[in-house]
């Protein structure tokens, strides 16, 4: 059974792009397309989700995630409550289930749900009342789907259609949720070549499995890309001694205006955040011509509207033809 997508096709969940088509991706990114304007109006407001409780579970630290979430959903006209799970229950010993149905008796309508075990978005989703519907905003060391879409949308919009693209994704691969999901979106949507690059000690495992070509030289992994994909490594995943120090890594796999020059001139360059300067690319190139960083910002705004608009729609739908 797949739970996030209902008997007539429709997006009942979002929680992971594994298990969608490309038409939905599409879907997304095109309706992301008619929300990107929203900003730009005298009243940054539509009305598709009022009347609706939107929660934002966040069991990890987030800033942009958190915030773009909050954001999309205030755009939307839902209304929005923020649980400081260090200040909730959950300190306490209250299990995820239980936090769900205390939750759900308050009549809420969906769960933006981020957390440090994998599946757990899967595992909500799995058990919510039939009209609740929920977001994954990145679980573990498995999926981050959103982001991964907003990154395709950044994509579409800088360099048209996927199929002529070569896009190298860089650095921690092993630990990186993003890089699972852009991966997978990456080749649904018929992106031309997906690289991977990093040290031995930061690739999965037959990581050619997954639809990439596996490159352990920067040089050779960027060159002739037109789209480089930069990643944070995740420290906070990794466990001994991965890598012999951060200055080492970006000795060798530090992205900066030399080594990009052996990428196309009109290369994109993108990193999901928080940057860590000197670590993963230098300043200049952070913040070169060349970077759409901030326009994945701006972007994650217009893609979560797109995908709560979705899923709630599909809730509406549901009931309708249940009546």
């Amino acid at each position: 059974m797949n739970l996030q997508i209902d008997d007539q096709g429709r997006l009942r969940h979002f929680l992971s792009v594994d298990g969608l088509n490309r038409d939905i991706l599409v879907d997304i990114l095109d309706a992301a397309e008619s929300f990107a304007g929203v900003p730009e109006q005298t009243v940054k407001k539509v009305p598709l989700l009022r009347g609706k409780t939107i929660v934002n579970l966040f069991f990890e630290a987030s800033t942009r995630t958190r915030t773009t979430f909050e954001l999309a959903a205030k755009r939307l006209s839902a209304d929005v409550l923020n649980i400081n799970i260090n200040a909730s229950s959950a300190v306490k010993g209250e299990t995820l289930l239980d936090t769900l149905r205390n939750l759900e008796a308050m009549h809420c309508d969906m769960f933006v749900v981020r957390h440090a075990d994998s599946g757990a978005a899967h595992f909500m989703a799995a058990h919510v009342q039939p009209h609740v519907a929920v977001i994954n905003a990145g679980d573990g060391r498995h999926a981050h789907p959103t982001q991964a879409m907003l990154d395709m949308f950044t994509i579409r919009r800088q360099k048209g259609d996927f199929g002529p693209l070569c896009v190298a994704i860089v650095g921690d691969i092993l630990h990186s949720r993003v890089a699972r999901s852009q991966i997978q979106a990456l080749n649904m949507l018929g992106a031309g070549e997906v690289r991977v690059v990093a040290p031995r000690t930061l690739l999965p495992l037959e990581v050619e499995s997954l639809g990439v070509r596996a490159f352990t030289d920067l040089k050779q992994g960027i060159h002739d890309a037109d789209v480089i994909m930069m990643l944070r490594l995740q420290r906070e995943r990794m466990q001994g001694a991965l890598l012999p120090s951060a200055h080492e890594y970006f000795y060798r796999y530090g992205l900066t205006e030399k080594r990009l020059s052996h990428a196309k001139d009109d290369a994109i360059v993108m990193h999901p955040g928080p940057i860590n300067r000197g670590v993963e690319m230098d300043s200049q190139v952070a913040d070169g011509p060349r970077s759409v960083i901030l326009q994945q910002v701006s972007h994650g705004i217009a893609v979560r509207m797109a995908v709560m608009s979705m899923a709630m729609r599909s809730r509406e739908a549901a009931a309708r033809e249940a009546t």
